[in-house]
């Protein structure tokens, strides 16, 4: 009796491991060109186009205050997470930029983005980013090993968590 309940248990394991699923994660950033008036997320309003601001005065603005919600910020794109699309870092004619993560994970942007004017709606805050995950982004943006173990401090920055992007002239 024993061994017939051992054979049942034993066939009912195999049976639920083979045929358990394994969650399918998107492993590629989505499809697509970046034209402009092209959004990705909550579209970008005209208003929201037209009162948009440069890094430099967000900067300034995030010296008084350590966050700044429901605000446009205008740039161009340097660097678009190759992996999945889910991250981007932004700059602007004086150089300076920051790094950009998409509201709740609810959206992603092609690589093609990359080069290309956009602006940027959500908000905005000074942060610590711990080494461990300036390093996880490192790995992302496919860094050499030799950069990646580099990082070594803490780094304080401007996140962007953006509720919508939009590619602009």
């Amino acid at each position: 009796m024993r061994k017939f309940i051992f054979a049942i248990v034993l066939s009912a394991s195999f049976s639920s491991v083979s045929f358990s699923q394994e969650a399918v994660e998107k492993s590629a950033p989505p499809a697509g060109n970046a034209v402009v008036g092209d959004h990705y997320g909550a579209d970008v309003s005209k208003i929201s186009e037209s009162k948009a601001i440069t890094v430099e005065k967000l900067k300034n603005d995030l010296k008084t205050a350590n966050k700044a919600e429901n605000i446009s910020v205008k740039g161009v794109v340097t660097d678009v997470c190759p992996k999945k699309g889910c991250w981007v870092t932004v700059k602007t004619e004086d150089g300076s930029s920051f790094f950009v993560k998409m509201k709740d994970y609810a959206f992603f942007v092609p690589t093609a983005l990359k080069g290309k004017n956009v602006v940027l709606e959500g908000t905005a805050e000074k942060k610590i980013t711990s080494v461990d995950e300036l390093k996880h982004y490192a790995k992302d943006a496919k860094k050499s090993k030799v950069e990646i173990d580099a990082i070594k401090m803490p780094k304080e920055e401007i996140r962007f968590m953006a509720d919508g992007i939009k590619v602009v002239n």
